[in-house]
């Protein structure tokens, strides 16, 4: 092999290309630097350290790829990124600032490391002596916890559905645990909800919180049934979700229900996933527009007899 094709940096080079331009001092040192190349890169900032005994090529890292792996790097054999900076990479939650989370497989040790949460699983070290596949393993049902996404070690979807419970807020859970579906990643206890979706009892708390009169849900009105319906005032909402509400036939039926409906002599609104969520004032709001001109019940009578 040509000398000027295997220097010490080129062969750092190829292992940081396969961690998102991090590599750890001991990798440095296996490549061939030594602690007196190691720190003069340091000081030309060819390296720059971003953890204890880790560090980026050429530039900090600014991606979240590359801050993960760092993290996951730090923490040592067998640590893999968790909670919420697991779903974050899975594509369940968006990412957020603050410490990374990470999981060890121990039990006693450092609680934590300077831009890392660190949680202690005992249950990891089983992973240990049988090595995760790098391919994608969905929600990890058959007892696996640890698996790759995008060359990071990371706790399953269904692991880290898990993890989420009771430590992040819970609309935030139903969100991850809709997007993991969405991923065709079929989650234990998904089986036997009490409504057609969970959006439904977030829409009938709003109604109790602002408050609103409480509407009654799933009603028949000619062929179609509606999500929430106040009879008095005809007004009926329907509550959008990507999960059951897309392509172009969910689409055209949706147009139809509401022409359907406005023809009955109904005030027909539509929110959206997000709306719920995150404008849950607004949303309100309209709703409560819509009900104070609602229909005498004369008129209720009239359009009520259609239905």
């Amino acid at each position: 092999m040509d000398a000027k094709s295997d220097t010490p940096d080129l062969r750092v080079a190829k292992v940081a290309a396969r961690q998102h331009g991090v590599v750890t001092r001991r990798q440095l040192e296996e490549g061939g630097l030594g602690s007196k190349a190691i720190t003069i890169r340091v000081r030309k900032r060819q390296l720059l350290r971003v953890h204890q005994g880790i560090y980026a090529l050429g530039a900090f890292p600014v991606s979240h790829r590359q801050r993960w792996m760092a993290a996951v790097l730090a923490c040592g054999e067998g640590a893999v990124l968790s909670h919420h900076s697991a779903a974050a990479l899975w594509g369940l939650l968006k990412p957020i600032d603050g410490p990374i989370h990470v999981s060890v497989p121990a039990t006693t040790g450092r609680l934590s490391r300077r831009g890392i949460h660190l949680h202690r699983c005992p249950s990891l070290a089983a992973e240990l002596s049988s090595p995760p596949s790098s391919n994608w393993q969905g929600g990890g049902r058959g007892g696996q916890i640890v698996t790759f996404r995008h060359r990071i070690p990371v706790t399953t979807i269904q692991r880290t559905i898990d993890d989420l419970e009771g430590s992040i807020a819970p609309n935030l859970l139903r969100r991850a645990r809709r997007q993991a579906e969405l991923m065709g990643v079929r989650l234990k206890g998904a089986e036997g909800t009490r409504s057609r979706s969970d959006l439904e009892e977030d829409f009938l708390a709003l109604c109790e919180h602002h408050p609103l009169p409480r509407p009654e849900t799933n009603i028949k009105i000619g062929r179609w049934e509606v999500d929430f319906v106040w009879r008095d005032q005809c007004v009926a909402v329907e509550i959008d979700s990507f999960t059951y509400h897309r392509g172009s036939v969910a689409f055209r039926e949706d147009r139809a229900r509401d022409l359907d409906l406005r023809q009955r002599g109904f005030t027909v609104l539509r929110f959206s996933e997000r709306q719920l969520e995150e404008e849950p004032s607004r949303v309100a709001a309209d709703v409560a527009r819509a009900l104070r001109l609602g229909v005498s019940r004369r008129r209720w009578r009239n359009c009520w007899r259609k239905s």
